[in-house]
């Protein structure tokens, strides 16, 4: 499907094109995960659709370890999406890190779901990665003070990969978004782990504008990141703009983005945590002020070679390696956000929801109406604001 802007979609369906483009990033881009460009040209050709084998099983059978991927599985990324949304659902308020470590915390490790990597129906916790059981561990067995529960933890796009959602409930307001992404992930993150989260929330949001165009969403996020997160996606816009410009074939685009995204991302092709590199020092994933996630800053540019085209932005992220599964969720969830329901291939969705178990459309629906009434409480409360504010001009001090 070729998605570009033509209209303004409801808000209720760019809630669903959204939660659509990281389910269909995520699914698409689970098989490939960790392989090279390379590696993915000589096993799949070219990734264009969810009917594909995990390269891990479809090479050696035994090497799933009791996962399994392909043909529309999703993994922790839109679980986690949604254990989010269901947060926002029972407060049906803005978040803060207390909220991870309550909500979250029950939603990953006390409310059993279908987790379909496992094939079966579990607490979420069982799935994920060690810096997402951090959660757990920091919040419910260690009870440290919120807002300090991702200090320490290892740093990478955990954060980042579910947390759309709150550009949702800021939809048009990129310094809210913002805000909140840092205040709710710091219980999970830190460092540029953290600054992803909140610059990507920033873009969603800005991504809910009416008739905005992939060239300002790119400019909010650029203007609202900070330190290398900020240097690498203005690296990565420029490179995108002048490749995109003069008509830049695919295997240039990847490799000059990969070039760019190094001196930020050092980690390459070299994702594989193995015996060898136990106890040898790296500057990977650790707390820096000079280095970026490469997920955002590559989705991002994707999104800008692709001319805001849903379907083709997240098949280059995903054919260009790595961490394949939530580039395509970055991308899908901004582009989803812009475009809306037009992005939503039936026959896709329907294979989405059967194969993981879901009924996103009613999941969708359902998280639109919480964030309608958090714009409603939003609005009283900037009343209430106004009015005290006009009150004190009135009674002669100044207003600010």
């Amino acid at each position: 499907m070729t998605t570009t802007a033509k209209s303004d979609p409801s808000f209720s369906g760019r809630v669903r094109g959204l939660l659509h483009g990281v389910a269909f990033g995520d699914a698409m881009g689970a098989p490939v995960e960790k392989l090279s460009p390379g590696e993915i040209e000589t096993l799949y050709g070219r990734v264009t659709s969810l009917d594909n084998k995990w390269h891990r099983t479809s090479r050696d059978p035994a090497a799933g370890k009791g996962r399994v991927r392909g043909n529309g599985i999703v993994t922790d990324d839109t679980l986690m999406t949604l254990c989010l949304m269901a947060v926002y659902n029972e407060t049906g308020r803005h978040l803060d890190a207390w909220d991870m470590a309550d909500g979250m915390v029950r939603q990953i490790a006390w409310v059993p779901r279908y987790v379909p990597e496992l094939q079966r129906e579990c607490a979420l916790l069982e799935r994920l990665f060690y810096p997402e059981k951090w959660i757990f561990q920091r919040h419910q067995l260690a009870s440290c003070d919120p807002r300090q529960g991702g200090i320490g933890n290892m740093v990478n796009c955990g954060a980042a990969m579910y947390i759309a959602p709150v550009g949702v409930v800021n939809a048009c307001d990129p310094q809210g978004a913002y805000d909140e992404a840092i205040a709710f992930a710091g219980g999970h993150q830190q460092s540029y782990g953290l600054e992803a989260a909140g610059v990507l929330a920033a873009a969603i949001a800005a991504a809910f504008v009416p008739g905005t165009s992939v060239a300002q969403i790119v400019a909010t996020a650029h203007a609202l990141a900070k330190d290398g997160t900020r240097k690498a996606i203005a690296e990565i816009a420029e490179a995108a703009e002048k490749l995109r410009d003069r008509g830049a074939g695919y295997p240039e685009i990847v490799e000059t983005f990969h070039a760019r995204i190094a001196k930020f991302s050092p980690l390459g092709d070299d994702l594989d945590h193995t015996a060898a590199k136990a106890g040898k020092a790296t500057p990977n994933y650790q707390p820096s002020r000079f280095l970026s996630i490469e997920e955002l800053p590559l989705a991002l540019g994707f999104c800008i070679t692709a001319e805001g085209d849903f379907r083709k932005a997240i098949e280059d992220g995903i054919n260009s390696g790595r961490d394949t599964d939530s580039i395509g969720v970055m991308a899908g969830a901004i582009l989803g956000a812009m475009h809306g329901d037009a992005v939503v291939d039936k026959a896709e969705a329907e294979q989405l929801d059967s194969v993981n178990k879901f009924d996103l459309a009613e999941e969708a629906r359902r998280f639109a109406r919480t964030a309608e009434a958090i714009f409603d409480a939003d609005r009283r409360r900037r009343g209430a604001i106004d009015s005290h504010r006009a009150a004190l001009a009135g009674a002669g001090v100044p207003a600010q």
